[in-house]
């Protein structure tokens, strides 16, 4: 499920219909938030398997005019530190100048047969601002196959702080086009820094 919206009482609306502890969810969203105003947001809530346990998981992604704001909040099984089961919320504040990239990814069916403004089944919106970066390494060769050198390794670093898929099967064709909403809307302010 994702929504999208510009003001204070529709975020909390969407927040609400997610359904998951929306109060909780609520409360870090608005600390966050502040005073600022709200250009833009997305809430994404998602349902995995984790062996023998239903685990849900609430993104909110939040734009102001000088600030991109995420909240994850992640609900726990009673474990050996809690008898009972419990909910972790965090928040992360990101100035807008510091979002190095924006990427959307969208997977359309029978391309040939696009038509514009068809919307993806799928998009995949990957977000990079330098708090989180992945190095893949492997050896490096050449291209003699009889050659036992070593040559070093060669790799790739990625920075990507957030991954947030949404797909038309399993989230709706709306929650597809809330996304697109968002990510245009965050690709527009980073543009704006830019300048």
């Amino acid at each position: 499920m994702a929504k999208t919206g510009t003001t204070t009482q529709g975020l909390r609306a969407a927040i609400e219909r997610s359904g998951y502890y929306p109060a909780l969810v609520a409360e870090a969203v608005e600390a966050a938030i502040g005073g600022e105003a709200i250009g833009s947001y997305l809430v994404h809530q998602e349902t995995t398997f984790d062996a023998n346990e239903v685990r849900r998981h609430v993104t909110v992604l939040v734009l102001t005019g000088t600030r991109f704001i995420v909240s994850h909040t992640d609900e726990q099984a009673a474990d050996s530190t809690s008898p009972t089961p419990y909910a972790t919320t965090s928040t992360e504040s990101v100035k807008i100048g510091r979002i190095s990239s924006v990427v959307l990814s969208r997977v359309v069916a029978n391309p040939e047969k696009y038509v514009p403004g068809t919307p993806p089944r799928e998009v995949v919106l990957t977000i990079g601002w330098g708090a989180v970066s992945r190095i893949d390494l492997e050896p490096a060769a050449c291209g003699d196959p009889n050659c036992d050198a070593d040559h070093g390794y060669t790799g790739s670093s990625t920075a990507d702080d957030l991954s947030l898929r949404v797909s038309e099967a399993g989230d709706g064709p709306d929650a597809v086009r809330q996304t697109l909403a968002f990510a245009q809307a965050l690709s527009e302010a980073t543009a704006d820094t830019a300048r």
